[in-house]
């Protein structure tokens, strides 16, 4: 097994036109199956704040050797320990850094999990938790992340009527 580190400093990270931070994220998710195999049910992976309060989706900085992608991945694996399949862009946001008096871009994926690591770069000062998107709503602590979560629940639920219309909704 190869030990993973998290990356530190900010010294790669990239910068939009307005020298706002770049920040990528990614909200985990699973498809659970309950009852009958047909009901399945929408949970997504929170993880603790960094300074403990609160629960967000894994995010960090965009950094200048990687894809927007490859940086949603790695704030997955460094901060919630999985891995999955990233997919289309949930958006873009703008919101004020909490520890600080700036701004930064925001832009945030979905994350289908495929794999759930017992060990992780950040597992001793995060935690993680499987909630329903109700419970993720209700404790995430920045409204941008609460945005992205509709966007992904309205892809899905969209996505989920075209494929039970099968070839009629051409």
């Amino acid at each position: 097994m190869v030990a993973l580190v998290a990356r530190t400093g900010r010294q790669f990270q990239r910068y939009n036109r307005n020298g706002l931070r770049l920040v990528v994220g990614c909200i985990p998710y699973r498809l659970k199956t309950s009852g009958d195999c047909s009901d399945k049910t929408l949970e997504v992976l929170v993880i603790t704040a960094q300074k403990g309060h609160g629960l967000v989706f894994p995010k960090g900085g965009w950094e200048v050797d990687e894809t927007m992608r490859e940086a949603a991945r790695r704030e997955a694996l460094e901060e919630a320990g999985v891995e999955g399949k990233i997919q289309p862009k949930l958006g873009q946001w703008m919101f004020k850094s909490k520890s600080q008096d700036i701004f930064h871009e925001g832009h945030m994926f979905p994350l289908l999990v495929t794999e759930l690591r017992d060990l992780w770069p950040e597992k001793q000062t995060r935690s993680r938790k499987w909630v329903t998107v109700v419970e993720a709503r209700e404790k995430c602590q920045y409204p941008w992340m609460k945005e992205a979560l509709d966007e992904l629940v309205n892809r899905l639920t969209t996505s989920r009527q075209r494929s039970a219309l099968g070839p009629y909704n051409q």
